[in-house]
């Protein structure tokens, strides 16, 4: 990866929402280190009491600060780039060092306002292993996450309005809009994710309640009414993918 110079012009600009991510952000900045092409990065930071931060700087890239939760972090982060086309990578996520290109190759094709990648999860526990499943079913029938590393152009981002601030499923309410604005591909490259957020807890049952909260939101329920329902499966133990490890941070793509 080549950093551009501020006041270069970037085609991709790279926004990495953070909430104490001293575990993994140095990772996921490592991999961003070995793609190739030119690219920005930024990461916008929610309010970090851990060592995120200082980490963050020490691999030379920018770190800004913003409202806490997920959605408005992203928010943050787009428009403080100047990338024509923005992608949203999750803290503990490390994309293909040929990513680049596939995003690129993708959006020759003027319908394409945006995309995603496929998911694995980087566990051997059932639960990792079932999602990682799971997840490429759901992508057949349209359904994905943010933990997908989606990309958009600035212009569909513009015009949708771009990520809310929600408490949970920012991700799904950004997306349900971009489709309206045009073609979303999804890629056949994989980044891979953390399985942290499988360990401890009860899968079965905090997917249960995971799935509960996803069928009121189709039905029309308010994310922000949702979020409270959500706090116990935030203060179990598992993190399902697409629920965030703080409700108003990690909220479902």
């Amino acid at each position: 990866m080549v950093l551009a110079d501020e006041g270069q012009s970037v085609a991709i600009s790279i926004i990495v929402p953070t909430l104490n991510e001293e575990n993994s952000i140095t990772q996921t900045l490592s991999a961003l280190a070995r793609l190739d092409g030119s690219v920005e990065v930024v990461v916008v930071d929610g309010g970090s009491d851990d060592e995120t931060g200082q980490l963050v700087r020490a691999c030379g890239v920018r770190l800004i600060e913003s409202e806490r939760g997920r959605g408005a972090q992203m928010h943050a982060g787009a428009l403080a780039t100047r990338g024509s086309v923005f992608w949203f990578l999750h803290a503990d996520t490390s994309p293909p060092a040929d990513a680049i290109k596939h995003i690129l190759e993708s959006l020759r094709d003027p319908r394409v306002v945006g995309g995603n990648f496929n998911v694995s999860f980087d566990s051997n526990r059932f639960s990792a292993l079932y999602l990682t499943w799971l997840y490429r079913r759901l992508r057949s029938v349209g359904l994905c996450y943010g933990d997908s590393a989606i990309f958009v152009t600035r212009e569909a981002y513009e015009r949708t309005g771009g990520f809310k601030s929600l408490p949970i499923f920012e991700d799904l309410d950004f997306l349900r809009r971009l489709k309206r604005r045009g073609k979303f591909v999804h890629l056949s490259s994989t980044v891979i994710t953390s399985g942290r957020r499988f360990e401890g807890g009860t899968f079965v049952g905090t997917f249960m309640r995971w799935t509960a909260l996803q069928l009121l939101y189709w039905l029309g329920v308010n994310p922000g009414r949702l979020g409270a329902f959500y706090l116990p499966i935030r203060e179990g133990g598992d993190r399902l993918s697409g629920l965030t490890r703080d409700s108003s941070n990690r909220a479902e793509t």
